[in-house]
């Protein structure tokens, strides 16, 4: 997460983990002699603007329910509080809960006539809010089946949505799976199979950070190609495809970009 404002305009949204390990991986950490609990699997929880490619949010941590809560508040935050949004995902069960909690508004029935109780407020989820799944079977490496699932909205939403998507046809996970793919091969430390694997979780949060948000100002996205006139092609990052900026930032730029304290 950072200081930086994103503009309130996305509105279709994915998210997914990111998996990496520090010191060891989960399966080789000693719970009696390892000292500190932060070792093992890591995974950096994202969410990205489907049509422009921009990260909107990274959370680094343990895949918990409570680091899917936070990475929904930082998107909600990031896109001024609007409940019209379309988020997908994996199956990962905590994101309903996360977006039930972060996105659900206290709503009290009208008080009933008679004796009695009067009825207690509950939560509803904003009728422009749309979330669904995608589930994947693989068989020897190979996807075989795709499972698409409405968790809140209607069908009626959905179509609504995707005829107003500019990138998607289909319920889809495609553009944070493609930017896992970016950032594994931006940062060694996110390879599958490494001897550069971070030590400290502190190095590793760095290391995400860096890499994650200076892709969105640094790294020109091939889709997010433009022809101008005479057919020259203009490059853009995501920064740009947002209107955050005009440019593609150099590395030496975003580094030296004052940061406001508080």
């Amino acid at each position: 997460m950072t200081w930086f404002p994103f503009p309130p305009h996305s509105k279709e949204i994915q998210i997914d983990e990111r998996w990496s390990f520090v010191e060891k991986k989960e399966k080789n950490v000693e719970v009696d002699t390892d000292t500190t609990a932060l070792n093992g699997d890591i995974w950096d929880h994202t969410a990205i603007d489907a049509e422009s490619r921009l990260l909107i949010s990274l959370v680094p941590g343990k895949r918990t329910a409570e680091n899917c809560v936070k990475l929904l508040e930082d998107v909600k935050s990031r896109t001024g509080g609007r409940t019209d949004v379309y988020i997908t995902s994996d199956e990962h069960a905590p994101y309903v809960k996360a977006i039930e909690k972060v996105y659900a508004e206290p709503v009290t029935p009208p008080k009933r006539c008679g004796p009695g109780r009067p009825p207690k407020a509950r939560l509803k989820m904003p009728a422009n809010l749309c979330y669904a799944t995608v589930r994947k079977t693989r068989e020897n490496g190979r996807v075989v089946k795709v499972k698409r699932t409405i968790v809140f909205g209607t069908w009626f939403l959905l179509m609504f949505y995707l005829l107003c998507s500019l990138v998607s046809k289909t319920i889809n996970t495609s553009f944070v799976e493609r930017n896992n793919g970016t950032e594994r091969g931006k940062n060694s430390r996110k390879c599958r199979k490494t001897l550069a694997f971070s030590k400290l979780e502190e190095l590793h949060n760095a290391a995400s950070y860096f890499t994650g948000f200076s892709y969105n100002f640094c790294w020109p996205v091939r889709t997010l190609d433009q022809k101008n006139v005479g057919k020259e092609i203009a490059h853009r990052t995501p920064a740009m495809a947002v209107g955050l900026t005009d440019h593609v930032w150099t590395i030496k730029e975003w580094c030296a970009f004052p940061v406001p304290v508080g």
